[in-house]
């Protein structure tokens, strides 16, 4: 459980749903890093939620990350990481910015099986996503990639219970809220389909070793 006052990178924050909670629940520093969302958008949902002094808004992109080195305590994504994450030299890189013993966490969408061993990806993933699901690896993928560089200690790697279940409940409420924006549909009907054949979500998380 994070510790109020430790300084966490959430990377890939987006609107800041994340920052705003670990703020709020939890009363740590974050700085909220995303490539694609202004900075000074960032930071208007962050003084409206209350949290502006504790959330810092910055645009950067998750390969050029303008910090110090081991300037943080965790570093956490959610539904980012499957655009960056999956380098081999992502891991190696990420570390360079924990303290001794810093905590990396993500939560990711992931598959049952590795799309090489289906031999494809599945149709009804392939309509929506196309070839960008061969970035939607399984828990025990994630477990090697990172257990192989002896950088981290994995502490847990395992597939989230229910996973598709609660993907698909956020996705129909986003349609809900926002019926003129289509783009929820088709993610819709993925994760009917789907039925918990494949998809899911990956949740991930390690421990920065010692003495590097």
């Amino acid at each position: 459980m994070p510790r109020p006052g430790i300084r966490v990178l959430d990377l890939g924050s987006g609107r800041g749903a994340t920052s705003v909670f670990l703020a709020r629940e939890y009363g740590v520093e974050v700085v909220a890093a995303d490539w694609w969302i202004a900075a000074e958008e960032a930071a208007a949902v962050f003084a409206e939620a209350g949290v502006g002094d504790r959330v810092e808004a910055v645009r950067a992109k998750a390969h050029a990350l303008p910090f110090e080195a081991e300037s943080f305590d965790a570093i956490v994504s959610v539904d980012a990481f499957e655009y960056f994450g999956t380098a081999d030299m992502c891991l190696p890189y990420l570390v360079r910015f924990l303290r001794q013993g810093g905590q990396l966490g993500f939560a990711t969408p992931a598959m049952t099986w590795e799309v090489r061993e289906l031999g494809g990806i599945p149709p009804h993933i392939k309509k929506v996503v196309g070839w960008e699901a061969i970035a939607w690896h399984t828990a025990r993928w994630w477990r090697f990639q990172w257990e192989v560089t002896e950088l981290v200690t994995v502490t847990s790697a395992q597939l989230q219970q229910d996973g598709r279940r609660d993907w698909l409940l956020w996705a129909r409420a986003c349609a809900a809220h926002r019926p003129d924006d289509l783009a929820h549909r088709p993610v819709i009907d993925m994760l009917t389909a789907d039925g918990g054949d494949f998809l899911g979500f990956a949740l991930v998380t390690a421990r920065k070793n010692g003495g590097m």
